[in-house]
C-alpha cells in the first residue's frame, strides 16, 4: 500500500533572497492541496518536521544547516524504514533534494539498495571553488554526491554507513547542462563516476520511454534488494513547470516523466518514491503543482 509523508525540509537550499527562507517547505502541503493521499488512495503517514533554517554558514560540515540535515536524515530515516518494514511503498514529500539522505540510509541499514535519480542536474559533481562558498555547500545541489558518499561525514556517514549506496546502483535520467555549469562545477566527475546515465541527449535521440527502460534494467540487474526513486521536478521543461529554483531549458513533458515514472514505479524492486524542489511560492496559480501531482497519480494508476 501507497504511504504519504511530508518531509517539508528547505534545509539544503540557499535563500533566495535575504532573510527569506527557500519556499519547498510548502511543497508537501501544496500537493496534498490537489488531494494528492485521496487520489492515490493512500495512507496518511504524517511528516517528519526538519529543525529551524539557519542562515549562516556552517564550518563544521562545510555545508549550509549541515547539522540540521543530519539530524533531520536520522529521522526520516527512522520513519521511512518503520514504513518499509510495514511493507508500505512510501512517497515522501520534500522538500529539496537534500531529503534524500534519509531514504537512502533507512534502505542502508537494512542491506544494499539502488537508487533511480531523476533530475535536471546530475547532484554529484564538486564545485571548481569550494572556499568561495566555505560553509555554504547546499544539500540540494550535491544529494547524489552526499548519499554515493563524497562530502563529511557527518552527512556522508551516519552509523558508519557510507556510502548509502554504490554509484554503480544509481541510474540517472534527465541531466542537461548550461553554460555556468562548466564554470563553476568539476563536470568531469560525474562522467567518470559509476553511475549509470541517461541525459537528455540520450532522452531526445531514443526517447524518454527508451531511458526508462535502460535505468529499470539496469537497477534489475544489479545485486541489489530494490532501489529507491528520487524526483527533482526540474527534470520537467521550464515552460511547463517554472516553479524551480533553477528552471530547466531542456526538461522532459508532464508526458515524458508519467512515462518514465510509471516503467521505474512499476518494477518488482521499486521501494518508494521521494518529490523535492517544487516550489508553490513560484506558482501562485498552483497550476505547475496540480500538473505534478496529475501526473505522480497518472503515474501510479
Amino acid at each position: 500500500m501507497i504511504a504519504v509523508l511530508d518531509a517539508p525540509s528547505n534545509l539544503g537550499l540557499r535563500p533566495p533572497r535575504e532573510g527569506h527562507e527557500p519556499g519547498v517547505r510548502r511543497l508537501a502541503r501544496a500537493l496534498r492541496g490537489h488531494d494528492i493521499v485521496g487520489r492515490l488512495q493512500a495512507e496518511d503517514a504524517g511528516r517528519v518536521d526538519p529543525p529551524p533554517y539557519v542562515f549562516g554558514p556552517d564550518h563544521g560540515t562545510g555545508y549550509l544547516n549541515g547539522p540540521g540535515i543530519a539530524d533531520h536524515s536520522e529521522r526520516l530515516a527512522t520513519r521511512v524504514g518503520e514504513m518499509l518494514d510495514g511493507g508500505r511503498f512510501p512517497i515522501v514529500l520534500g522538500g529539496d533534494c537534500g531529503i534524500l539522505l534519509g531514504p537512502m540510509l533507512a534502505l542502508r541499514r537494512r542491506g544494499v539498495f539502488g537508487l533511480a535519480h531523476l533530475d535536471g542536474h546530475d547532484d554529484y559533481s564538486p564545485r571548481l571553488d569550494p572556499a568561495a562558498v566555505a560553509g555554504r555547500l547546499t544539500a540540494g545541489g550535491t544529494a547524489l554526491g552526499l548519499v554515493t558518499g563524497h562530502g563529511p561525514a557527518a552527512l556522508t556517514d551516519i552509523g558508519g554507513l557510507r556510502p548509502y549506496v554504490a554509484e554503480e546502483h544509481v541510474a540517472h535520467i534527465g541531466v542537461q547542462r548550461e553554460p555556468e555549469d562548466f564554470e563553476l562545477f568539476d563536470l568531469a566527475a560525474f562522467e567518470a563516476s559509476r553511475v549509470r546515465r541517461y541525459p537528455i541527449e540520450y532522452v531526445r535521440e531514443h526517447g524518454a520511454g527508451s531511458a526508462a527502460e535502460g535505468a529499470r534494467a539496469h537497477l534489475e540487474a544489479v545485486p541489489i534488494d530494490g532501489f529507491w526513486i528520487h524526483l527533482d521536478a526540474d527534470i520537467l521543461d521550464k515552460s511547463v513547470m517554472p516553479a524551480v529554483d533553477s528552471p530547466n531549458p531542456d526538461g522532459l513533458s508532464f508526458e515524458e516523466l508519467t512515462s518514465v515514472l510509471g516503467t521505474l514505479a512499476t518494477s518488482p524492486r521499486a521501494l518508494g518514491l521521494q518529490i523535492a524542489i517544487y516550489d508553490p511560492e513560484l506558482d501562485p496559480d498552483g497550476m505547475a503543482g496540480a500538473a505534478l501531482t496529475d501526473t505522480i497519480v497518472a503515474a501510479f494508476s
